[in-house]
C-alpha cells in the first residue's frame, strides 16, 4: 500500500521507540516531567526563543498563540488558504472571539504587505482591533523565502503588531533553503514573536507541537492550553519522540521532497504518454507535497482504480471557467517504501487503460 494521504500517518521509527521506552517520566501539569522539560527547553535554543510548552496537536497550538496574542474583539491577519482561517474549525473565532481577516493568497503562497497593511483597521470603536498577524510557513507545500518572512517581521513591528508563524512543516521549508537546515529554522522564525511547529507530521513523532515565545507569552499560552484540555501528565512519552525526532529526522525531509519531485517529473511524462495532458496538470513539488489537477470525469473513473491498486491520497473539487476539476494531493513522508516512485507509476499506469 501506498499511504500519501499525509505526512501524519507515519509510524515511530524502532529508534524512536527506544527512546521513547526509557523516556523519564514526571507529570508535566505540575512542569516536573522532565522528557517534556528537556524537549522544550532543546526547541527553545534551537530556534532561539527564550521558552517553548508542549501539546498535543498543531491546531491547538496555534489557537493557544492567536488566543494569547489576542483578547476578544481583536482581530487578527490571515491568509485565505492558511491552515489557522481555512482547516482548524474557525477556532479563533468560535473559542477566542477573534475576528479573523482573511487576505487572498498570491500565487507563491504568500499574501503581500499591500493588501495586509490595507487591511489594518484605524483605532476606532466601530472596527476590531487589528492586533496580530500570521503568516504560514511551508503553506500548500511552497515556501516562503527568509526575504519575506524578514519583510513580514518588518512589517509587524512597523505597525505595532504582534506576529506568529504557523509553522508546522517549517522544518521542510528551512531544508529546502540552501545552508544548514537549522540555521535556517532559526532564520525563518527571527522577529517573530511565537512559532507553532508540528512533531507529528515529516518529523515522525506520533503526537505533539510546540509552541515557542517569550516567557511572559508563554505564561499566558500555558493557561490558554488548560482551558483547551491540552494539559498531559506523563507526556515525557511523547516528547521523548519529539526531541529524537528533531534531532535526527530534520535532515532526512530532504528525501521526501527529492521523492516528491521524482513523482512530479515521471508523472508528467507518463500523462504525456496518455495522450491526457488536456486533462491532467501536475504541479511542482516544491517540497513533499504533489498537487495533481484533474478533469473531475476522468478523475471519477480514475481515483476508484487507484484505491484498487492500493493507492490511498486526499482530493477535492473546485470549479474553473464553468469546468468542474478535481484536485489531488500526494504528501511523501518516511514510511513510504524505498520503491515508491516506482510502485506509484506502475498504478497509475495499470490504471490508466481502465479510465480512457
Amino acid at each position: 500500500m501506498l499511504d500519501f494521504r499525509s505526512d501524519t500517518v507515519t509510524q515511530p521509527t524502532q529508534a524512536m521507540r527506544d527512546i521513547m521506552a526509557s523516556a523519564p517520566l514526571g507529570d508535566d501539569v505540575f512542569a516536573d516531567d522532565p522528557s517534556v522539560k528537556s524537549l522544550q527547553n532543546y526547541a527553545a535554543e534551537l530556534l532561539g526563543f527564550e521558552t517553548a510548552l508542549f501539546a498535543p496537536s498543531g491546531t491547538m497550538t496555534n489557537l493557544m498563540a492567536l488566543m494569547s496574542h489576542c483578547q476578544r474583539g481583536d482581530e487578527a491577519i490571515v491568509g485565505q488558504q492558511w491552515h489557522t482561517y481555512r482547516w482548524e474549525g474557525g477556532g479563533m473565532a468560535v473559542l477566542g472571539s477573534i475576528q479573523p481577516q482573511p487576505i487572498a493568497n498570491q500565487p507563491d503562497g504568500t499574501i503581500s504587505a499591500q493588501d495586509i497593511v490595507a487591511a489594518i483597521k484605524p483605532d476606532d470603536p466601530h472596527f476590531a482591533r487589528t492586533k496580530l498577524l500570521v503568516i504560514e510557513n511551508t503553506t500548500g507545500g511552497k515556501v516562503l523565502p527568509l526575504s519575506y518572512m524578514q519583510q513580514m517581521s518588518a512589517l509587524a513591528k512597523q505597525y505595532g503588531l504582534a506576529c506568529h508563524i504557523d509553522g508546522a512543516r517549517l522544518m521542510n521549508a528551512a531544508v529546502s533553503l540552501p545552508g544548514d537546515p537549522y540555521d535556517n529554522a532559526r532564520a525563518l522564525c527571527q522577529g517573530f514573536d511565537s512559532v507553532s511547529l508540528c512533531l507529528s507530521k515529516g518529523l515522525g513523532a506520533p503526537v505533539g507541537s510546540l509552541l515557542l515565545g517569550s516567557t511572559e507569552f508563554i505564561h499566558r499560552a500555558k493557561r490558554v492550553r488548560k482551558m483547551l484540555g491540552g494539559g498531559m501528565r506523563q507526556a515525557g512519552l511523547l516528547a521523548a519522540a519529539g526531541e529524537y525526532a528533531l534531532r535526527h529526522h530534520v535532515n532526512r525531509l530532504a528525501n521526501d521532497h527529492q521523492l516528491a519531485a521524482a513523482l512530479c517529473s515521471q508523472l508528467r511524462v507518463l500523462i504525456n504518454e496518455l495522450g491526457l495532458s488536456t486533462q491532467v496538470v501536475v504541479h511542482d513539488a516544491h517540497t513533499n507535497m504533489l498537487f495533481i489537477d484533474m478533469d473531475a470525469g476522468l478523475a471519477g473513473r480514475w481515483l476508484p482504480q487507484l484505491a484498487q491498486q492500493q493507492v490511498k491520497l486526499t482530493s477535492s473539487q473546485y470549479q474553473t471557467q464553468g469546468a468542474a476539476w478535481v484536485r489531488l494531493r500526494l504528501v511523501t513522508h518516511l514510511d513510504l517504501p524505498e520503491n515508491t516512485l516506482e510502485l506509484t507509476l506502475q498504478a497509475f499506469r495499470a490504471s490508466a487503460p481502465l479510465v480512457r
